[in-house]
């Protein structure tokens, strides 16, 4: 069975008065029905401009998306694509309209596509939604602004399932939250996904986040793949020294841990017309003048474990 969702070539170029600004740059990857991919990396790397180009928000330059089989790359965004495929947006305050109510916001999308006949069954899926997310009926004529960052998100995830899509681009869904909340969405989309079987893909900049829900990962930085591979095995086995850096970034609850801290100097690459060359080759202790002049390949290193790096053989000992 194929891939339930894949992208081949990815590409999206923004035009700017200094040139061409290469968000996405040549990505290609798959999901399978069921997974989680994890695209982590700092912000501005094309992550957030991903997930939209997948769901059709955006318009790619230049590659495939295929959406259960069917290429979807320049298909019209229909009712049915949209029913298929949703999004969860980063900021649960700014994505709500203010002037509407929780249960208006929630009903909408229901409405738009006029998925039931009567009323009556609008109320009781807004009733059936509304408990499978966690949120208390007496919430149902509160506005935004009346409630807390969880909720207001809990509100955003009920909006999405209302449709009962298939697929869910998850944009930073729990960087605007507390800690102890972040867990409480996490666990909720975590038995939503195991209840209905839904894919996602799920866009952040926090590691130790994205190591809990994930099924795969996949390190960005500047619009192209670093490294991919299953979730356990990036943390076992880091292979870029991009992703090094990032992981040794990761905040432990140990003081004395013995871990060393990797700072990356220099300056970062413009994405705006970049040269040929690795674009991490400015902060990276290993570039020589071939990683300036030669894009890396994307290469499978250990069996589904990918990385572009023109040594990461020498770097990891495995010359």
């Amino acid at each position: 069975m194929g891939a339930f969702l894949e992208v081949k070539n990815l590409k999206k170029y923004f035009r700017t008065p200094h040139g061409m600004l290469h968000a996405v740059d040549g990505l290609s990857f798959s999901i399978n029905q069921g997974k989680t991919l994890g695209v982590v990396g700092e912000s501005g790397c094309g992550k957030s401009t991903l997930g939209r180009l997948v769901i059709r928000l955006l318009d790619a330059t230049e590659g495939s998306i295929f959406f259960e089989g069917e290429e979807i790359t320049n298909k019209k965004h229909s009712n049915d694509l949209k029913r298929r495929m949703q999004i969860i947006f980063q900021d649960p305050y700014s994505s709500l309209n203010p002037r509407m109510t929780v249960k208006e916001t929630i009903i909408e999308p229901m409405i738009i596509h006029n998925m039931y006949r009567s009323g009556k069954e609008v109320l009781n899926k807004l009733s059936e939604i509304m408990d499978t997310v966690g949120l208390a009926q007496r919430f149902e004529n509160s506005y935004p602004h009346e409630l807390d960052g969880g909720r207001r998100q809990r509100i955003g995830i009920a909006r999405a399932l209302v449709l009962q899509p298939k697929f869910i681009v998850c944009d930073e869904p729990v960087s605007a939250l507390d800690v102890s909340i972040q867990a409480q969405i996490l666990n909720l989309m975590q038995d939503l996904q195991d209840a209905k079987g839904l894919t996602y893909m799920f866009i952040t900049h926090n590691l130790s986040v994205v190591k809990h829900i994930s099924d795969d990962i996949m390190v960005m930085y500047l619009g192209m793949t670093a490294e991919i591979s299953g979730s356990d095995e990036l943390f076992e086995k880091t292979l870029h020294p991009y992703s090094k850096a990032l992981l040794a970034a990761i905040p432990e609850p140990v003081v004395h841990s013995g871990r060393r801290r990797i700072l990356l100097k220099g300056e970062l690459t413009s994405p705006i017309e970049p040269k040929p060359g690795c674009r991490f080759a400015a902060r990276c202790d290993y570039a020589t003048d071939k990683c300036f002049a030669e894009y890396p390949v994307l290469e499978e290193i250990f069996p589904a474990h990918f990385a572009a790096c023109h040594y990461v053989r020498e770097i990891n000992g495995l010359a």
